[in-house]
């Protein structure tokens, strides 16, 4: 069973967030870099939710708009880790395929809600 964009964005904050707990563990740059994640992060989730209850077709897609765009940064950021090695990438590059699956499904449901009349 697939899950709901809802579910799949409230688990990826989870996740972030664990990740974020322990980046802010150890000093230097992967703690400043946490600190962006934990914000992208978790706003996609909480803008996901926040589309639920538009106002309007307009209000939904503007929300899901800004998800997607939390997302792609959310995405650099971990690219970011990987590339500068803060941490390995065995332990980043699930975190990323679910970024980039959550920008292609955040994407779809633009173009379909802007398609639907």
């Amino acid at each position: 069973m697939q899950k709901d964009i809802q579910s799949r964005t409230f688990e990826f904050a989870v996740r972030i967030v664990k990740l974020c707990r322990h980046l802010d563990e150890k000093p230097g740059v992967g703690r400043t870099i946490g600190r962006q994640l934990l914000r992208a992060g978790t706003s996609v989730g909480a803008n996901v939710e926040e589309a639920q209850a538009g106002q309007s077709k307009a209000d939904f897609i503007s929300k899901i708009a800004i998800a997607l765009k939390e997302a792609r940064e959310t995405l650099y950021w971990i690219r970011l880790l990987i590339a500068i090695k803060e941490l390995p990438a065995e332990r980043l590059s699930d975190l990323q395929t679910e970024i980039e699956e959550l920008t292609r499904v955040l994407g779809a449901i633009i173009v379909s809600a802007k398609d639907s009349n």
